[in-house]
């Protein structure tokens, strides 16, 4: 087990919403229409939140992620590594791209330093909207993400395919006429390409407006290509949602048409790191940030 996790116990700020859930309270969207709820089957976000050193995740995501560790021992540090990452990103959208508003598609329970904490720490007035698929998701975002007095903070229940109705929802705390910071971090693996992850991230960009900006971290094929796919396989087996690994290429199609803002696609210790010689060919992450023309 994961027992050496001890940066978790900030997760969520000590607060565990598992034994509610698992009375089955059946949390609801901002439009107030039921979601469903499996304790059953692994979800990326509790899965997510278990590598964190989280407690607010079941047995079945327990077992998935502690499988895909088992191949790959370096997961959790990629893990906390893409924390990090959105970190940087976020307050480089908000400090030096004057970015004042915030998809964040794929959001996982709260931990420290999430989207709307960064970003109006920098901007007070700043707006995010936070969409995820999982009802624990949102009952912790609800408790949780607290938005500052001039900015504004809304949840929204939906899968990333949908883009429609993120889109829709997300209109009602956006201006969508104004440039927007589209946050896909570590999402895209679970949109198989049959599912045409590169349209679905084109129609999101194609509502935003120039000078909007996307910020993906995306699992690697082609950074310890041997562990990463036993990984994967083991992850598999126990979860529904289906995770995809992509190369440095695939990855970088996402940005089509985009100008990659420095220094570009890169493992994502690698992307703008706080302290000098960050060493990050051992995460298999890429990450990058870029900018709509």
């Amino acid at each position: 087990m994961l027992t050496d996790i001890a940066w978790g116990d900030t997760v969520a700020k000590g607060t565990s919403l598992v034994a509610d859930l698992s009375r089955s309270l059946v949390p609801e969207d901002d439009d107030g229409g039921p979601q469903e709820f499996d304790a059953d089957a692994a979800h990326p976000a509790r899965v997510y939140n278990y590598w964190l050193g989280g407690k607010d995740n079941f047995a079945a995501d327990r077992e998935a992620g502690e499988q895909a560790v088992r191949a790959y021992p370096d997961l959790v540090t990629a893990v906390r590594a893409n924390r990090a990452f959105l970190g940087r990103t976020v307050r480089y959208l908000a400090c030096e791209a004057g970015i004042r508003q915030f998809l964040d598609i794929g959001t996982g329970i709260p931990t420290a330093d999430n989207t709307h904490e960064v970003a109006q720490s920098v901007a007070p007035e700043s707006r995010i909207v936070y969409v995820d698929n999982d009802p624990m998701v949102l009952t912790h975002a609800r408790a949780l993400l607290r938005s500052s007095a001039e900015g504004a903070t809304a949840y929204i229940g939906a899968d990333l395919r949908d883009v429609a109705t993120i889109l829709d929802k997300a209109a009602r705390t956006l201006d969508l006429g104004q440039p927007v910071g589209v946050v896909l971090a570590a999402v895209l693996q679970y949109i198989p390409d049959e599912d045409d992850p590169y349209g679905i991230v084109s129609r999101l960009l194609a509502a935003v407006p120039p000078g909007s900006h996307l910020v993906i971290s995306h699992p690697a094929s082609d950074i310890n290509t041997e562990q990463v796919a036993e990984s994967m396989r083991r992850y598999n087996e126990r979860a529904p949602e289906q995770a995809t690994p992509r190369t440095r290429g695939g990855v970088e199609g996402f940005f089509a048409g985009m100008e990659l803002i420095p220094p570009g696609l890169v493992p994502i210790p690698e992307w703008r790191p706080e302290a000098q010689g960050a060493a990050g060919a051992s995460i298999a992450m890429w990450g990058g940030v870029g900018r709509k023309g």
